[in-house]
């Protein structure tokens, strides 16, 4: 039977970002904390794997199906800003600016890691763009807003080529150098993007 203590590093050094160390030292603390502490780290494990799901409309994670979010009358539906994953959603959800809906992709084009569309939620969300009566999509605009990575540059234009031909608007969100940041520090990649998509004062 293996040590509890060797098994529950293994178990944490799985999650991304943790490495042996950090393992290490969250098992340590784990194990010098009190009972009440550990049982309520794992009740939220194991409450959040038996409550959290998809929802069916955005993908996003969530308790009630649909979400928050696909289910708030004052987001404008018209409006979907697609992301890789659930955390993107709460990120562009914090800025406060954004009151449309979303789509998570739930991952990028990498068929160098044998990911392809089909392992994408890339054919639900050309299922949103529903049409009315007249032909007309009820969906105006989608914003594909995945990292400006050669994953995130693959899926975006993947998926534009995918929705242009169905008369939808598609945006892409804009990158560049970030509020703050000085050019003697950016990337050449970064400093030539951010050229190429400059706007007029």
């Amino acid at each position: 039977m293996s040590n509890p203590i060797d098994r529950l590093v293994q178990c944490l050094s799985r999650l991304p970002g943790i490495g042996e160390k950090t393992a290490t030292r969250l098992a340590f603390h784990l194990v010098r904390a009190s009972d009440e502490e550990a049982r309520d780290l794992a009740s939220a494990l194991i409450e959040v794997t038996e409550e959290i799901r998809l929802c069916s409309v955005c993908a996003n994670l969530t308790q009630a199906d649909p979400c928050h979010t696909c289910s708030d009358v004052r987001r404008d539906s018209g409006l979907i800003c697609v992301v890789s994953s659930p955390s993107d959603v709460v990120a562009i959800d914090k800025s406060g600016d954004f009151r449309g809906t979303f789509h998570v992709l739930h991952g990028l084009l990498s068929p160098l890691d044998g990911i392809g569309p089909n392992d994408l939620r890339i054919a639900e969300l050309v299922r949103r763009l529903q049409f009315d009566s007249d032909g007309e999509s009820l969906v105006q605009e989608v914003i594909i807003a995945t990292n400006a990575s050669v994953e995130g540059e693959a899926t975006a234009m993947y998926m534009a080529r995918m929705i242009k031909p169905l008369g939808v608007k598609v945006t892409r969100i804009a990158s560049g150098i970030p509020v703050g940041g000085e050019l003697e520090y950016t990337d050449r990649a970064t400093i030539a993007r951010a050229m190429s998509g400059r706007l007029p004062l």
